[in-house]
């Protein structure tokens, strides 16, 4: 028994898109996805031995997830539901649980769940206790990373399969077959197309197959309602908005470019951290959240190597806040080559973490009572007594106890600026071990 949650349509009507009737037939005719749909793939076994354990598929969009969660339905003996996350509710979820008490041909039930990231925990824990004991197998379709929009425990219990963007080459393959499959391709209205016409699509689909079928589906009809048989560049370009740039505020897309992007500057690479930062701000990325992080980063990597990164780096974020997109653009380019371009030291950030593990795992330390504020109790309790004023000495330096403590934090690095700050603090740090030597010794 197959249920499907939606309509019914008839699979046959040509009124379907091409990109939901043309669709592999069997893994033979899966293109790209080598790994997950291969000969000797494990899954691939599983599937086609009908011993299926609970799965999520996941990747980007029209790379071959519903294709395979299609496969699944024709290939198995066990009872179907196909629904989507975004229309199912906790009442029938429960209610088809509820019916599984009283089937009497003990079928395994599998549930294919498409855009399952969008189930809160709530709807997701509903589902825990059957997928656990075995008596649900759940087959969950997602675009999001499952280890952070997922439950866990469902995560540990499912088998995760990871489907990777398309190639251009695997596009290309799959543009061509449709426009020659006799059955449920295009194949019966005997059209060409020009090479540039099919490569503007490939470029235009970026990995995802079901942009390219839509895509060359219009262009057909569009083609045949002129009386032509030939699909040109110029034809394709009047069907098809112009190119977009795949990136997603809230999904993994965006985290993952703002971490191309920062490592690419603390690697000193400008020309790769150009590339992230002009693909982010043509999708529309706000520039004042890439310079954000880049304040960050002018403390964490290049620190006092270069202290005017930061100077830098702050006042470009009133710059853009004046000047605004598309022109605040120069700017971040400004900064992103002088970051990527600057002397790395991570000195500042590493002591920090040497001073967080020393309050976390030591004793806390008391302020000194020379150290300690004069104006309320100097004369009753003597705080403030024995301080030295460093500015009243040579240099502006003199040997006395800040803290309790008989260890250094901070390790200044020998790069650009921060290389003249290392050779003053170790001058200091060597009057100091004197000065404790000395009083050792007396």
């Amino acid at each position: 028994m197959h249920l499907n949650l939606f309509k019914e349509t008839n699979k046959n009507s040509n009124q379907l898109l091409l990109s939901v009737r043309f669709l592999p037939k069997d893994f033979d005719d899966f293109v790209g996805q080598e790994h997950i749909v291969g000969k000797d793939a494990v899954l691939r076994r599983l599937i086609e031995q009908d011993k299926l354990y609970s799965l999520i598929l996941y990747g980007p969009p029209g790379t071959g997830k519903t294709a395979l969660a299609k496969l699944i339905v024709k290939k198995t003996q066990a009872e179907v539901v196909e629904t989507n996350a975004t229309v199912i509710g906790i009442a029938e979820l429960k209610e088809i649980i509820k019916s599984l008490q009283y089937r009497l041909d003990k079928k395994r039930l599998v549930i294919i769940l498409d855009e399952i990231h969008h189930f809160n925990r709530y709807q997701q824990d509903v589902l825990l206790p059957e997928v656990e004991n075995g008596n649900i197998i759940l087959i969950g379709l997602t675009t999001e990373n499952p280890y952070y929009y997922i439950n866990q425990a469902l995560v540990s219990r499912s088998f995760i399969a990871e489907f990777k963007k398309l190639t251009d080459d695997n596009i290309k393959t799959i543009l061509l077959k449709a426009l020659n499959d006799e059955e449920d391709g295009l194949g019966k209205l005997k059209l060409s197309i020009d090479d540039d016409a099919i490569n503007y699509i490939v470029k235009y689909a970026d990995g995802d197959a079901r942009k390219a079928l839509n895509a060359i589906d219009i262009a057909s009809t569009y083609i045949v309602s002129k009386n032509e048989n030939k699909i040109t560049l110029k034809d394709v370009q009047e069907c098809i908005p112009k190119l977009s740039i795949k990136y997603d505020k809230s999904s993994d897309y965006h985290y993952d470019h703002i971490s191309a992007f920062i490592k690419s500057v603390r690697g000193s690479d400008p020309d790769a951290a150009l590339y992230w930062m002009e693909k982010m701000l043509l999708a529309g990325e706000d520039p004042r959240y890439i310079l954000r992080r880049l304040i960050i980063l002018a403390s964490e990597d290049i620190g006092n190597a270069d202290p005017l990164a930061l100077v830098i780096t702050t006042s470009a974020l009133h710059a853009v806040e004046l000047v605004g997109m598309p022109e605040a653009e120069i700017i971040l380019a400004q900064v992103v080559c002088y970051l990527s371009c600057a002397e790395k030291s991570n000195a500042s950030y590493e002591a920090l973490q040497n001073v967080k593990n020393e309050i976390l795992t030591r004793p806390l330390r008391e302020v000194p009572d020379h150290l300690k504020d004069p104006h309320r109790d100097a004369n009753k309790l003597g705080h403030g007594k024995g301080y030295l004023y460093p500015h009243d000495y040579k240099d502006g330096f003199v040997v006395q106890e800040y803290i309790d403590i008989n260890k250094y934090f901070y390790f200044p690095k020998d790069v650009g600026k921060e290389k003249e700050i290392k050779d003053r603090l170790e001058q200091w740090r060597h009057l100091k071990e004197k000065n404790k030597n000395k009083n050792v010794n007396n």
